[in-house]
């Protein structure tokens, strides 16, 4: 019988000790989707204990989000060789409930699932719409770059953390690249000028600390995918932190896409 680990720290790494294969992993997502489209956790090679994370909170697995069946429309997918981990990315617009979910999964030693954690966002939380995401995400391009021109694992982590550090230091030097697009909620800033950088930030009113980072690297796909907690955005958590995962195409060093995903307590985090 399964078992449910619950721990108390969410800055949870792979259980993993040695590095994966493309494949190996590909056949996790591949079990994972399915999972998510029948509702049946049969088809996941789930290790002997897992520990199952959604939006923060230590849930059973069979009573989360995975565990209802639900049409995908679209999703994507990184591949993490090094730290046996996966992030997908899906959408399911035209399902009786819209979501789009971030999700990484872990694999213990033994080549199975340890940890699934993910951000499941749906209707009232931030920017919110499943639809327009669905139109701009399908429209991007993140094919495999040629292996000549890989960034280096920590200069895709780098960029990915340079983004999310600048919410605390406003004068720290991000590595924007031209065009570069970010994909919030339902939000596209590339709309009017696709050729453009539209993904320099404002300002906070006051310097974040975004705290609790779960990364998944992917070189091939130039990708960093980094499970967090947003803190100030909700409105009722004075001195709270909010669930939100952001993913990172990094092409010559430079972030090309950013599409983030951010859970609220209160319809829109109260904003």
């Amino acid at each position: 019988m399964l078992s449910i680990i619950l721990l108390a720290g969410l800055g949870l790494a792979s259980h993993a000790t040695a590095a994966c294969s493309r494949t190996l992993l590909k056949d996790i997502v591949t079990s994972y989707i399915t999972a998510q489209t029948t509702g049946n956790l049969s088809s996941l090679p789930l290790g002997t204990t897992v520990t199952y994370i959604e939006n923060d909170i230590l849930t059973d697995l069979t009573k989360g989000v995975l565990a209802k069946g639900t049409s995908i429309d679209f999703h994507r997918s990184v591949y993490d060789e090094v730290d046996c981990a996966t992030y997908t990315e899906l959408n399911t617009a035209t399902s009786s409930h819209p979501y789009v979910i971030h999700t990484r999964i872990g694999l213990g030693a033994d080549n199975k699932i340890a940890i699934i954690d993910s951000v499941v966002s749906d209707d009232g939380d931030w920017i919110f719409d499943a639809k327009l995401h669905l139109n701009f995400t399908k429209a991007e391009k993140w094919d495999p770059i040629p292996k000549e021109k890989w960034d280096a694992r920590d200069v895709i982590k780098a960029a990915g953390d340079a983004y999310l550090n600048q919410w605390g230091s406003v004068n720290l030097t991000v590595p924007l690249g031209t065009p570069c697009t970010r994909l919030e909620g339902g939000l596209y800033t590339g709309s009017r000028d696709p050729a453009a950088n539209t993904c320099r930030m404002p300002a906070f009113p006051q310097p974040l600390k975004v705290a609790k980072r779960r990364y998944v690297i992917d070189q091939e796909l130039g990708t960093v995918g980094i499970l967090n907690d947003f803190p100030w955005l909700e409105a009722t958590l004075t001195n709270g932190s909010t669930p939100s995962s952001n993913m990172f195409r990094v092409e010559g060093g430079l972030i090309r896409y950013i599409h983030e995903v951010t859970v609220c307590a209160t319809r829109q985090c109260g904003r």
